[in-house]
């Protein structure tokens, strides 16, 4: 059994092992089977350990049969060497294994092997430092590539999988000064210029983009992408407005900011329809497409509050659903702060605006409620509905609350 992909890498790095990932030679579906393991699916040959949940897959081949990302036939057979799994990977830095077997688990010739025991051993291995003294098995050169800080393609099947592109824009980001090679560029622009990229399921183009956004230098990824063409095929949208997405998103990466935020951000410089085109597509989740319209629509009647009145600040509050969405209101007010500067501890926090919304909070809409449903049974003549006299008299209420509250002091 051997420890294999990002686990190996981010240990030769010095960064934490996270999610350890397993390959196991020799093996039968049928013998992890026995041992508890828990199948993933229904034709691909991974499993999960019985008690940690972590994952073991048999070595395995692959083969291109369709286009796009499920267009692949599986062969994992006990005869699959490591070296012919690792040979199927998408970059070097990820086709590096650790055997993890030891004369307690697996000595073939004396004891049972045990996929189940090799998990549990592995578990308390310090690997930081076991990767510096157990051998690697690195037939495609993966260790010299971290050295030089290199992402490079395993072998031409990369082409085969337009997922690659996505992943490997998103190492970019995650390791800032990693390049990619020259080849592999080439490569990618080749898989553009193929329709590769135009198989490509939502769920994943939004899964890669997701987890970018999120890492050192989110930038990075969308030049990557531009470079080799794949940016205009996934996201037109982001592609026709790429030197302002990029700047924003370049700011706001040292931020501590959540991911609908930083979306936010991103998509802040496209037109509204743009913004809904875009999430639609790759169907992002609805809080994150809610808050993303708004900084669109939104960010210039934000940056003009300092001068707007009481009307203009209660309407743009109730355009942004701020009483109902208070947590999202303070997502958005973030978005626009950063979507212009280099950092919140210097972007405006727009204190007038957030002095009108306090001010109108204030305002209890129950005791609006009721006064007027009092008054309107004494009405002969109504001209309006009583919804629209109890909106009426809240709006009213809020906007004396906001006038007050900014007035400046005798």
């Amino acid at each position: 059994m051997y420890l294999v992909g990002g686990a190996v890498r981010d240990a030769l790095l010095g960064l934490p092992v996270h999610d350890r990932d397993y390959v196991v030679t020799g093996c039968t579906p049928q013998q992890l089977l026995d041992e508890g393991f828990v199948p993933v699916g229904k034709d691909f040959p991974v499993f999960l350990h019985p008690s940690t949940k972590e994952e073991v897959a048999l070595a395995r081949t692959e083969r291109k049969t369709g286009a796009g990302y499920h267009g692949f036939a599986f062969h994992a057979e006990p005869g699959v060497r490591i070296e012919d799994d690792l040979s199927r990977r998408d970059i070097t830095i990820n086709a590096i294994a650790i055997d993890v077997a030891n004369t307690k688990t697996e000595d073939k010739k004396h004891a049972k092997f045990s996929a189940k025991a090799c998990v549990e051993a592995a578990r308390s291995t310090d690997w930081a430092a076991a990767v510096h003294v157990l051998p690697l098995i690195d037939p495609h050169g993966g260790l010299a590539d971290l050295q030089a800080k290199r992402l490079r393609h395993v072998t031409d099947a990369f082409a085969e999988d337009p997922v690659r592109i996505l992943r490997l824009a998103r190492f970019t980001a995650r390791f800032p000064n990693f390049s990619v090679a020259e080849a592999t560029n080439a490569l990618m622009q080749r898989m553009v210029q193929a329709g590769e990229v135009d198989a490509l399921v939502a769920e994943r183009v939004w899964q890669e983009f997701a987890r970018g956004l999120m890492a050192a230098e989110p930038v990075r990824m969308l030049r990557v992408l531009q470079s080799c063409g794949a940016l205009a095929r996934v996201a037109p949208e982001l592609a026709a407005e790429a030197a302002a997405c990029s700047e924003a998103v370049a700011r706001v990466a040292k931020l501590a900011l959540p991911l609908q935020t930083r979306f936010a951000v991103m998509c802040r410089p496209m037109e509204v329809g743009a913004v809904a085109s875009l999430c639609k597509r790759w169907r992002v989740p609805q809080h994150l497409r809610e808050l993303a319209g708004l900084a669109s629509s939104e960010h210039l009647a934000i940056w003009a509050s300092e001068k707007a009145s009481a009307p203009e600040l209660l309407a743009l509050l109730q355009r942004c659903d701020a009483f109902r969405r208070p947590e999202r209101f303070e997502d958005l007010l973030a978005a626009c702060a950063c979507a212009y500067t280099s950092g919140l501890e210097v972007a405006p926090r727009f204190d007038r605006l957030r002095e009108a919304w306090a001010a109108a909070r204030v305002v209890d809409a129950k005791t609006i409620a009721i006064q007027v449903t009092n008054a309107w049974t004494e009405l002969e003549n109504h001209q309006k509905n009583i919804g629209e006299a109890i909106q009426e008299a809240l709006t009213k209420a809020r906007i004396a609350a906001i006038v007050q509250a900014l007035a400046p002091s005798p």
